[in-house]
C-alpha cells in the first residue's frame, strides 16, 4: 500500500506556501509522493506580545510540530530554518535543508524611502535583535520599535500606524508574491542575515528512516538537493 506521508505546518499564509513549495521540490524527485497537511498553531503564532529577541534559539515556532511528529500526528514538519531551535528535541532529527531562495532584509517603508533616505529619528519596525542592533549601529537616530506577527500582520502595522518602516525578510515577501511591497534590499554590508534566511528545514522522527530517505532527495547540505 502507498504511504500517504501527513506534512506538519504552521497554518499562517507564509507556513503554508512555504510547505507547498517544499512539497513541490519534493515531487520532482517522487514523481507519486502523496501528503495531507496537518496545520498545527504553535505557541508563536497565539502569543503575539513575546519579543522575539526574548525567544530566539527557542522552539517558540516549533514546539507543537514537533510534538505533533514526535506524537505520530505528522510524519515531517516544515519550518523556516531559521525558526529551528538551537538543539532539537531527542528523537527527532534534521531531514532537509533547502537553499535560500533570498537571504536579504528588506525595508518597506510608508512613503517608499530608502534607508538612507528616511528622515532623523525615524520609526522602525523590526523582530528580532539582530535586525534592531544593527539598524542601532547603521543609524543611531533610528527609533527601533518591537513589532510581532505574521507578514501581513507587520505590514499591516505599518500602514495603520505612525511607523516610517518595517524591516522583513525578502524570501517571506517574495514567497507571498508581494515582492512589489519592498522598497530597498538591505545591503548585506549593512545588515548580515540570519544564515539559514530564506531556507526551508524538513524535521521528521531518528528513527524513521523510510521517511528520512524521501526527504534527503532535496537535502541541500548532500550536493544533490534542489
Amino acid at each position: 500500500m502507498e504511504r500517504i506521508c501527513r506534512v506538519g505546518t504552521r497554518t499562517s499564509p507564509l507556513a503554508l506556501r512555504q510547505a507547498d513549495e517544499f512539497l513541490e521540490k519534493l515531487r520532482k524527485h517522487h514523481r507519486h509522493f502523496r501528503y495531507e497537511i496537518t496545520g498545527v498553531d504553535t505557541l508563536g503564532d497565539m502569543d503575539k506580545k513575546t519579543p522575539i529577541s526574548e525567544v530566539e534559539g527557542t522552539d517558540f515556532f516549533t514546539r507543537e510540530l514537533d510534538d505533533a511528529v514526535l506524537g505520530r500526528l505528522a510524519d515531517f514538519a516544515v519550518h523556516s530554518a531559521k525558526d529551528l531551535p538551537e538543539s532539537l528535541k531527542a528523537g527527532l532529527t534534521l531531514a532537509a535543508l533547502t537553499s535560500s531562495i533570498d537571504v536579504n532584509d528588506v525595508l518597506v517603508s510608508r512613503r517608499n524611502l530608502k534607508l538612507d533616505e528616511l528622515p532623523y529619528g525615524a520609526k522602525i519596525g523590526a523582530s528580532s535583535l539582530r535586525r534592531k542592533t544593527q539598524l542601532k549601529e547603521y543609524r543611531p537616530d533610528f527609533r527601533i520599535v518591537d513589532i510581532r506577527g505574521n507578514i501581513g500582520e507587520r505590514l499591516g502595522l505599518m500602514d495603520e500606524t505612525d511607523l516610517d518602516a518595517v524591516v522583513l525578510a525578502a524570501a517571506g515577501l517574495i514567497r507571498l508574491g508581494l515582492k512589489e511591497r519592498i522598497t530597498e534590499r538591505i545591503p548585506l554590508e549593512i545588515m548580515k542575515p540570519h544564515p539559514l534566511q530564506g531556507a526551508l528545514a524538513a524535521v521528521a522522527r531518528s528513527d524513521d528512516y523510510e521517511m528520512i530517505g524521501i526527504l534527503s532527495a532535496v537535502d541541500a547540505r548532500t550536493g544533490v538537493g534542489v
